[in-house]
């Protein structure tokens, strides 16, 4: 096999890895190929050759496949290893404590953000439980628009065309000015704000380090108030520890 045949081989066995998600315990192949767009042939070929390297377990029985223990392994792997985790954890902790609030760091893969640390301290209890791993949708969240403000103009571009073909005309152009109105947020106050889950509003900032993928840090909180009420108390206190985590990990 080619290097190119092998390395888009590899891409498509990370990409129906990906297809497991928190709530889907065991996927067939028929799920796999259409979370992936790849072909049923494709996708048997890689769960068989997943589940020959140990990353994929099947169930005969169901004829589906599940996630095997060395996945979890190589996020712990991740997890322990990270310079980010070892700075910003310990600041975001003593934060959401303080003001009992929650508070998350988050990074993009492809069109979606993915949280590396959750640590929930709100006052009122939120339906939504929010983990490291999970995924959030992009162009809702302000984890999402914030990492959007530092993307360069061709990956925004190509993001938004992705975002518009999934809805109706009508349903993305709020969406769109919402999106506009964010990058212009951060751009001008340092941080964005949205309310994508009913009466949780999220603050959110882009962390630049030199060197290193952009992260995103974000405070929230389960409240009746307004967006506006929301970011006067949280700003601040967002601002100060995006900087705090910034110069540690400058340093």
């Amino acid at each position: 096999m080619g290097q190119s045949s092998a390395n888009r081989s590899l891409e498509r066995g990370m990409d129906v890895l990906r297809a497991f998600r928190p709530g889907l315990e065991t996927l067939g192949n028929g799920e796999i190929a259409e979370r992936t767009g790849l072909s049923p042939s494709t996708v048997s070929r890689l769960t068989q050759t997943l589940v020959d390297s140990g990353w994929l377990q099947h169930d005969a029985r169901l004829r589906t496949y599940r996630l095997a223990a060395p996945v979890l392994s190589l996020a712990h792997a991740m997890r322990t290893g990270s310079r980010w985790l070892q700075v910003a954890a310990p600041l975001m902790h003593e934060m959401a404590v303080q003001h009992r609030i929650n508070v998350g760091l988050a990074v993009a893969d492809r069109d979606e953000m993915v949280y590396l640390e959750s640590i929930r301290y709100n006052r009122r209890v939120s339906q939504r439980s929010v983990v490291a791993g999970q995924r959030v949708p992009m162009e809702l969240t302000s984890l999402g628009r914030a990492w959007l403000a530092t993307a360069p103009p061709d990956q925004r571009q190509a993001l938004m065309a992705l975002f518009a073909a999934r809805r109706s005309p009508a349903a993305w152009k709020p969406i769109a000015s919402e999106i506009d109105a964010a990058i212009h947020d951060v751009q001008t106050r340092g941080y964005c704000a949205a309310a994508w889950q009913p009466e949780v509003i999220a603050l959110a900032v882009p962390l630049q380090v030199p060197g290193q993928p952009v992260h995103v840090l974000n405070m929230s909180v389960t409240s009746p108030a307004s967006i506006s009420t929301v970011s006067a108390l949280l700003s601040g206190p967002l601002l100060n520890l995006a900087a705090a985590i910034a110069t540690g990990m400058s340093g």
